[in-house]
């Protein structure tokens, strides 16, 4: 095995002053899978954060909510880890950019980039609200571009044609929390002079970012370089400038200072020394941001650090944005989905599979397809993948006793297969191609799943235990190095996959096992499939409703959750007799399929449950639970008979546990009737006409 190596890792900083959505998520799960691939491999690294804490919009936020900065951004960081922390992101620390160390090591940078004489001051005019009584920084104010005319422009780059400038050079401003018309102050502020730098950022940036990103920075040295404004007038919340009363760090200078800050924390609490990690030159330092804050990140960050003597880092990722359906996401249309959103309809585990699926480690916009989001995960990640162990596991266990064996020779070519792409695998997580992972894994669990429909060992579990015994120990064996291969995607699912087989949690080293000997533990759930109807709930949850604001606070969350009627509950309306009249296209939409069970049991404190569970051929295994108990008191009775079950029946979550499909009976259940099963010998997920 190579050197181990020492990398810090980071991604921007989310704002407090919003939730997080599903358009975050792209950076920082992408970042998470990277972290997890690299600790896998044996690698010492650290996954730093925190919030982004200063600034404007955090100060009148609190101001119009009465209470204090700080307790605007308590609230936010405790909110912001509970959703990261939900969708399985594990950072070595989450910190926050209001913090002692921040300010000293702004403070710090500021005095040592002073000293290259490439701070200065000087008076400028800025845009001042007398009716808010503040100067309004870029994102408060918004006119016309000065450049192509666009109307409804930022204070500091159009959308339309792309152009920068100062918010005073806007046609037409105004404030856009009053609306009222600014007007111009003069007032001194405090430069960073990238100019002095202007050899050194040229060299670097082509260096340490794609081609793509670079071509487009480097447009900026065909001019001078424009200094860049680190000072805020009061009132504002941050840090005061060292010998400038009244004026404050601009956010955009403190917040990526506070990835050092974040990262000493971590030091400090871990009896290690920074020196060690950011300003070592045999650690490897890398930032994952997004492409609208490359000029931060690529021009000005590496300017700051180079002035301060810190190292700069090794590369700099820059993914795309998030568009949904095609589109920019849209609060009108419910797909400016928040985080909390998403997991109050669907887990986690789905999204950060799709994600995984789009991913290429390009700067390209990325698409949600919500359509294809719900078709991908279950087909891929339930249907091929998760029910190799569903249907293996839960055979070995209930016929087998659990035991797995030696492998023959067909069987071994099988998991050798699986062994074989492990370098391939681990190329595409270095290399953040993570989409071609899930391509490489279905491939994999595609050979498995031809492999265990052809051995039939549901069929050959009655006649030869030993034959049988083998197939499922072959694909087990299989699933359990996919769920390797998967971890740093899935990393609760692998780890459940591990317990299962009685392992600590993976690393990547492990896919060179076979297990021949031992006994399983209980098959436990790992999956399940997306209803349609949860993403429509989700979507209906987060549109705006007209003269709603379309600013996410946070009291909402509690205020919905208050009023939240629970998914089960139903209001009490007396049914009648006769249920509402159907047409005939109503009973079209039912997808009839022949299933061969393959276990069947009683479930615990019910008088009426059967737990099923069904082979439906490419359909994969289906567990069912059904009322059907009185009918059949011993329950074997019913494994190898095909029966006829509602095969596109949305998942109903119970009690017991999640219900994949109805069966189908005829008759008054402990009286007469049974199971309908096919006239004809059929095979698995045969539809039935």
């Amino acid at each position: 095995m190579s050197e181990k190596r020492r990398i810090v890792v980071t991604s921007a900083l989310p704002y407090a002053n919003g939730d997080i959505h599903i358009g975050h998520l792209v950076e920082y799960l992408q970042t998470d899978f990277w972290v997890r691939f690299q600790k896998m491999r044996g690698n010492e690294c650290l996954y730093i954060c925190a919030d982004d804490t200063h600034g404007t919009p955090i100060m009148l936020r609190a101001r119009a909510e009465g209470i204090t900065p700080e307790e605007l951004i308590a609230r936010s960081h405790a909110l912001h880890s509970k959703d990261f922390a939900d969708f399985e992101i594990a950072f070595d620390n989450y910190y926050s950019t209001n913090t002692p160390e921040n300010k000293k090591l702004s403070t710090s940078i500021y005095e040592s980039m002073k000293k290259t004489g490439a701070v200065t001051t000087r008076t400028s005019p800025q845009l001042f609200c007398e009716h808010c009584n503040i100067f309004l920084p870029d994102r408060y104010v918004k006119g016309t571009c000065p450049k192509c005319g666009a109307e409804g422009q930022y204070g500091d780059s159009c959308d339309k044609c792309g152009s920068t400038y100062a918010a005073e050079e806007l046609a037409n401003p105004k404030c856009t929390v009053c609306s009222n018309t600014p007007t111009l102050r003069d007032s001194e502020h405090v430069y960073f002079e990238l100019e002095p730098f202007r050899e050194f950022l040229r060299k670097w940036i082509p260096e340490h970012t794609t081609s793509d990103v670079s071509n487009k920075l480097l447009e900026w040295f065909d001019e001078p370089l424009r200094g860049w404004c680190i000072s805020r007038d009061a009132p504002y919340f941050g840090f005061e400038i060292p010998g400038h009363s009244g004026k404050y760090f601009y956010v955009w200078l403190d917040a990526p200072i506070g990835y050092i800050a974040s990262l000493q924390n971590w030091c400090d609490k871990n009896g290690e020394k920074i020196e060690d990690w950011w300003q070592n030159n045999d650690a490897e330092l890398y930032h994952f941001i997004g492409k609208d804050i490359i000029r931060f990140h690529c021009l000005f960050w590496p300017g700051m650090l180079h002035a301060a003597q810190y190292k700069t880092p090794n590369k700099v990722f820059v993914h795309g944005f998030l568009t949904v359906n095609g589109e920019k996401m849209s609060k009108s249309k419910g797909t400016f989905v928040s985080a909390r959103t998403y997991l109050d309809h669907l887990p986690p585990a789905a999204l950060r599979y799709y994600y995984a699926c789009k991913l290429t480690g390009t700067t390209d916009d990325m698409d949600l397809n919500l359509q294809d989001f719900v078709q991908r995960v279950n087909s891929d990640m339930v249907g091929k993948i998760t029910n190799l162990a569903s249907r293996g596991a839960q055979m070995l266990n209930k016929n087998l006793e659990g035991r797995l064996c030696e492998i023959d020779e067909e069987g071994r070519k099988l998991i050798e297969f699986a062994q074989s792409r492990a370098d391939v695998i681990a190329e595409h997580y270095e290399n953040r191609h993570f989409s071609q992972v899930p391509v490489e894994l279905t491939k994999i669990a595609d050979a498995a799943n031809e492999y265990f429909d052809r051995k039939e060992p549901w069929k050959s579990v009655k006649v030869d235990k030993d034959v049988t015994r083998v197939t499922l120990t072959v694909i087990l064996n299989v699933f359990r190095i996919l769920s390797i291969y998967l971890k740093p995607i899935l990393p609760a699912y692998s780890d459940k996959v591990a317990k299962m087989f009685n392992e600590e949690s993976y690393q990547w080293s492990d896919a060179n096992k076979i297990l021949e000997s031992g006994t399983i533990g209980a098959y436990e759930y790992l999956a399940t499939r997306i209803d349609v109807k949860a993403v429509e709930a989700m979507v209906a949850s987060s549109k705006i409703n007209p003269g709603e604001s379309g600013e996410v606070q946070h009291e909402s969350r509690a205020s919905k959750n208050k009023n939240k009627k629970p998914a089960a509950e139903a209001s009490s309306v007396e049914t009648p007799d006769l249920k509402p009249e159907i047409q005939f296209a109503d009973f079209e939409k039912i997808d009839l399929r022949v299933g061969k069970v393959v276990a069947c049991e009683t479930v615990p404190k019910s008088s009426k449950l059967l737990k099923v569970t069904i082979d439906a051929g490419k359909l994969g295994t289906r567990t069912i639970f059904s009322g059907i108990r009185a009918s059949y008191q011993e329950p074997e009775t019913l494994v190898g008979k095909e029966v006829v079950f509602v095969a596109n029946l949305a998942p109903r979550k119970m009690s017991v546990g999640v219900s994949e499909g109805m069966i189908l009976y005829a008759g008054e259940p402990g009286v007469s009737g049974g199971v309908v099963s096919p006239i004809d010998e059929a095979s698995a997920g045969t539809p039935v006409t």
